[in-house]
């Protein structure tokens, strides 16, 4: 077999006096293996958050080992310590193969222990591992041993046995297996100290709330210590899909852009309506559904239905007090107006760093964000708790297009991890229910603007025409949306508002994510930065010279 060596290409192995059953007992391996070793093969990983950071070293906290009838593993702990003076904790299982033994080619560093020479991988890319895992799933209820790891077998979990794994797609910020065609085990790359959101909601969601549309759980794999514990994976249902609702939202708008082509429309004869117009579908008028077509209306009617049950089941429960609604409050608010305070004034800076980046429309439109600048940060300090009648809950936290799968006619809500620059404390804030309603705003606003974008020469109209197509495309989705998700919502008993309220925090939470997504875009695609800042100018009502 053809072995690659690690991207930095490591030619004469590592040589250890310890053998490898008492490896991270031995302060020489370790001391080796986490800088000389490590730090070449991590950062090149996907899930590595790091990337923008200096590294400073990298430090083994934990581990403890799992052993097959043929295998020692170690699942290891990993601080990594940055010059900006920050840190992040990460999982990594690492085995040691002889070359015989290997059945992968993605190797970390070729080392020699005690008298046996062979490679430390990443356990996971070794089948008898993710075997072992999936065994001691299934055989969670009996395990009594006392242990550092415990794994927890759900309710849902029908298999018995062992059929076959393998990797789910690319590697993201975690690596997802599946298990015998039908069920996904997510390990979590970087880790906290505290109950990981994603497997705290989805078990909540399926034993507790029977929640049909997000994939069911199904087992779980932690890791106790004094701290606190700390999740390192998560076993769920494999719902069979379509792809997801972002891939399935710009094929529908290319499709809406196309007819505008096809059918000879009029962009500047199309009828108007306000942002927020609650809309049922029969209220569209038939200019618009002439133009993007029934079905889409209907689709978008039953993602909102399933927005508003997620939200009904996420804020119906009132024994266990992580997901009890609760009130505003002026902790609350004074939490939200420094972060968002914060946020805001690190927006600016990158704003004022990148301006050089920027030209035409995306320019013009950050140099009034520039003008208003003050004017927006009014609208993060204009929280007033008092005037909130409405209740918070847990919430999605990321909810977008992507972190959505398209089933049939159907939607699954999946990925409960939260808003990846948030801290694990903050995702877990119970907030209004109508920020991830903003969050699906601003996707469709989003897969309007891509498909522009991706196909700027496939419509024969300028792009400024284009433009007001998509933002009245945009606020007849964000209607018919609205209409169903507060309908189910009321009808549910989800405390949201009424509607000046709703208004409000829905206002509110747009430009949060708006001004959120300015700055991922000025660091990594400068020429998208006019999605965002056209969500800004509009939901401001900044008027254009």
């Amino acid at each position: 077999m053809d072995t690659e060596i690690n991207e930095e290409g490591f030619k004469t192995p590592f040589i250890f006096k310890t053998d490898w059953k008492k490896a991270f007992e031995d302060p020489e391996f370790v001391k080796v293996f986490s800088s000389d070793i490590l730090e070449r093969y991590i950062i090149n990983k996907r899930w590595y958050g790091g990337k923008a950071s200096t590294l400073k070293y990298i430090e083994v906290v934990d581990y403890f080992m799992m052993t097959s009838t043929k295998n020692t593993y170690y699942g290891v702990l990993l601080e990594v310590n940055f010059k900006e003076a920050f840190y992040q904790h990460y999982f990594m299982p690492i085995a040691f193969m002889a070359q015989e033994d290997l059945t992968t080619s993605t190797v970390i560093a070729p080392v020699k222990m005690g008298n046996q020479q062979g490679f430390l991988i990443d356990a996971l890319h070794q089948e008898d591992f993710r075997q072992l895992m999936f065994e001691k799933i299934l055989q969670a209820p009996n395990e009594k041993k006392p242990g550092k790891v415990k794994f927890h077998r759900g309710e849902k979990l029908e298999q018995t046995t062992y059929e076959s794994s393998k990797f789910m797609g690319a590697e993201q910020s975690n690596t997802s297996i599946v298990y015998n065609g039908n069920l996904v085990l997510k390990i979590f790359r970087r880790i906290y100290i505290s109950t990981n959101p994603d497997y705290e909601i989805s078990r909540f969601l399926t034993e507790r709330m029977d929640f049909k549309n997000s994939p069911a759980y199904t087992g779980s794999i932690s890791v106790a210590l004094s701290e606190g514990n700390i999740t390192l994976g998560m076993m769920q249902e494999l719902v069979p899909n379509q792809g997801d609702a972002w891939q399935f939202m710009l094929n529908e708008v290319d499709r809406i852009f196309e007819n505008l082509k096809t059918k000879k429309i009029k962009i500047a004869k199309l009828p108007e309506v306000e942002l927020f117009r609650r809309l049922k579908i029969n209220e569209v008028p038939h200019e618009i559904i002439d133009w993007a077509g029934l079905s889409i209306f209907l689709r978008i009617h039953t993602l909102a239905t399933r927005t508003a049950e997620m939200h009904i089941a996420m804020g119906s429960d009132i024994h266990d007090t992580a997901f009890t609604p609760t009130t505003y409050n002026g902790d609350y608010t004074v939490w939200l107006k420094n972060r968002l305070t914060y946020q805001f004034q690190n927006r600016l800076n990158i704003l004022e760093n990148n301006l050089h980046k920027l030209d035409g429309l995306a320019l013009e439109l950050a140099n009034l964000f520039l003008d208003h600048k003050k004017e927006i940060r009014k609208v993060f300090l204009d929280f007033d708790w008092t005037k909130m009648k409405s209740e918070r809950i847990r919430i999605h936290g990321d909810y977008h297009l992507g972190q959505v799968l398209v089933n049939g006619e159907d939607f699954f809500i999946l990925d409960f991890e939260g808003e990846p620059e948030s801290t694990i404390r903050d995702r877990k804030v119970k907030q209004p229910p109508l920020k991830d309603v903003a969050g699906m705003f601003r996707s469709f606003h989003y897969a309007i603007y891509a498909t522009i974008f991706n196909n700027k020469d496939k419509y024969p109209y300028e792009q400024q025409e284009l433009f007001e197509a998509g933002e009245l495309l945009f606020k007849y989705f964000v209607g018919v949306f609205l209409q169903t998700y507060t309908e189910v919502a009321q009808g549910g008993n989800l405390n949201i508002g009424y509607r000046k309220e709703i208004d409000f925090l829905l206002k509110y939470c747009i430009l949060e994510k708006a001004v959120y997504e300015l700055g991922y875009e000025l660091n990594s695609r400068p020429r998208w930065a006019v999605i965002p800042l056209t969500g800004i100018a509009s939901i401001m009502e900044f008027k254009q010279n």
